[in-house]
């Protein structure tokens, strides 16, 4: 049933009282430690312990997309979504042990600061306009659009006005800043995995009360055996599901790019590190790190039971939708069946995995246009008392951007997950290629950067579009396209950020070395092997993880 029992709003409204109680509480800290600097408010300069950085660093990454789309996922093709969780802390080990150094090296404060100091302003800038679009019109709307989707199924409160109160909830806790923002999102994290694992159990023992059995144990071994299929982590061609994993694509190609570039060239995900010292970045992200180990038990598992419920006859018209199946509706479907008070702290949890993310990238793009933009184009002398004025206007007018145009972009159409994962796909390839060469090659000139930025685009256009309108069946049996259910020939996303992230590295490598031959000196990072150097802890750590997750593979290959 699709509405909240006043016990639920209550649970709810003890989960507002302690976020927003607990976020006062540190604003007016902060409020009698400092002026309002534009450093503290964007970045909460040297404030965020390691585990606020880790808490924040998964706020902001987990939400609507994750509880729903992954979840969706989970129904539709199973645990080999997980990948993206599971390859996410393998990266996190990537960054924290060769991104973080080089950006607090380099007192590099946001993306297109590190574009201006490596290239030049004209990159900085196409970037910066590029980030602030991406933000709102792809993130910003789809986590508010899905997550009010899911509120409204399991609440029956009006979609639009759910968007609103959202937005209102996150720009609240935007405007006390990064220090905020981060120290809250470790109550939202709290409620956020305990919220989801109370539903995870719930699922579980669904499964094994249906077949007679008792328990989250017999509920996993009787998914495992039902739905054999849905537990396999690299896909074969013949899978209905590979052209969103294909096969060996998830271990040695494109997932790759998708996670290095979000999780080490992401203005909102990196920022949560970068105010801090590098011991406390790096023990932060290798914390966040632990944490993506284990939500795909959270926002997988339950799509997965959903399936098997479905497959022996359950929910047989709660998953339609226009007289077809539609995996979104899995994990609001599960919700429904909670009990009274349950319901209601999974319904905090979901709130506060859109809330922090909601936050986390307003945030982002507050800092991105008043540091990149606004203070170097627009008023180069302005105050920092200025700068975080503006800052927190362009956070209110992001948000109601996102709210109005969040329904006209059919988000609900696409699957949730999977819309995030393709429009971004279009240029992540370019930009990590511009960022990895910038990084460690010291050749690579600001023409070649355009090139990526530009050219990465406009490849990974190609690549999507032209398949479909000439014969290339021959590549088929090569693994490198596959027809689609229309009979066009299409390539995997994946795999076309592969192609077009290697046509980028060739063109920048091509033309820095024509630049250099002409003469023309690049602006290369400072760069110190020492920077690399790990503390003992950390590289325990770190190791743990990556034994976890080949242990995982193992497993369930």
């Amino acid at each position: 049933m699709n509405t909240l029992n006043i016990k639920d709003y209550i649970v709810f409204f003890i989960y507002f009282l302690v976020v927003t109680g607990y976020g006062l509480y540190v604003y007016r800290k902060k409020m009698k430690a400092s002026v309002s600097a534009s450093h503290d408010y964007f970045l909460a300069e040297g404030s965020l312990t390691w585990w606020a950085i880790g808490a924040s660093l998964i706020a902001s990454n987990i939400s609507a997309e994750q509880f729903i789309g992954m979840s969706g996922s989970g129904f539709k093709m199973g645990l080999a979504i997980a990948a993206y969780e599971w390859m996410a802390a393998a990266t996190l080990m990537i960054v924290a042990i060769f991104f973080i150094p080089v950006y607090l090296k380099n007192k590099i404060y946001t993306m297109p600061q590190f574009l201006q100091t490596r290239y030049n302003g004209t990159v900085a800038m196409i970037m910066a306009v590029f980030w602030l679009l991406l933000y709102v019109v792809v993130n910003l709307t789809s986590i508010l659009y899905l997550g009010a989707l899911a509120i409204n199924s399991i609440s029956g409160i009006n979609t639009t006005l759910i968007m609103y109160v959202l937005s209102l909830f996150a720009i609240v806790i935007t405007l006390g800043g990064m220090k905020v923002i981060g120290f809250t999102d470790v109550i939202q994290v709290l409620f956020l995995i305990l919220g989801g694992l109370v539903t995870t159990y719930i699922a579980l023992n669904l499964v094994s009360t249906h077949f007679g059995e008792t328990g989250v144990i017999n509920g996993f071994k009787i998914m495992s055996s039902q739905a054999n299929d849905h537990f396999h982590m690299i896909l074969k061609k013949d899978n209905p599901n590979f052209m969103d994993l294909p096969g060996l694509t998830v271990l040695v190609g494109g997932m790759w790019i998708v996670n290095l570039n979000y999780w080490g060239c992401n203005q909102y995900i990196t920022q949560r590190a970068l105010g801090a010292d590098l011991k406390t970045a790096r023990n932060g992200i290798l914390f966040a790190a632990f944490i993506k180990l284990i939500m795909p038990i959270i926002v997988v598992l339950p799509g997965i039971a959903a399936y098997v419920l479905y497959q022996n006859g359950s929910f047989q018209t709660e998953m339609l939708q226009d007289g077809s199946v539609n995996p979104d509706k899995a994990y609001p479907v599960l919700l429904n069946l909670l009990p009274v008070g349950l319901k209601g702290l999974a319904f905090a949890a979901l709130s506060a995995a859109i809330v922090a993310s909601l936050a986390g990238k307003a945030n982002s793009i507050s800092t991105i246009f008043t540091l990149d933009i606004y203070k170097k184009h627009l008023n180069k002398g302005a105050s920092e008392l200025k700068l975080v004025k503006v800052g927190k206007v362009t956070v209110v007018i992001a948000m109601l951007l996102a709210v109005i145009i969040a329904p006209l972009m059919g988000i609900d159409k696409k699957g949730g997950f999977q819309y995030i994962q393709e429009y971004t796909g279009f240029v992540s390839p370019g930009i990590f290629a511009m960022f990895i060469l910038g990084f460690f090659w010291k050749r690579t000139t600001s023409n070649a950067a355009l090139f990526a930025t530009i050219g990465g685009f406009a490849f990974s256009l190609f690549f999507k579009f032209i398949p479909g309108t000439i014969n290339l069946a021959f590549l088929e049996s090569y693994g490198f396209s596959k027809a689609n259910e229309q009979g066009v020939f299409e390539i995997p996303f994946l795999d076309r950020m592969g192609f077009v992230f290697m046509i980028c590295v060739l063109g920048m490598v091509l033309i820095s070395l024509y630049e250099n031959w002409k003469g023309i000196k690049p602006n290369a990072l400072e760069i110190d092997k020492k920077l690399f150097k790990l503390n003992p802890s950390f590289a325990v750590g770190a190791i743990i993880v990556m034994g976890i997750i080949a242990a995982l593979y193992t497993i369930y290959w």
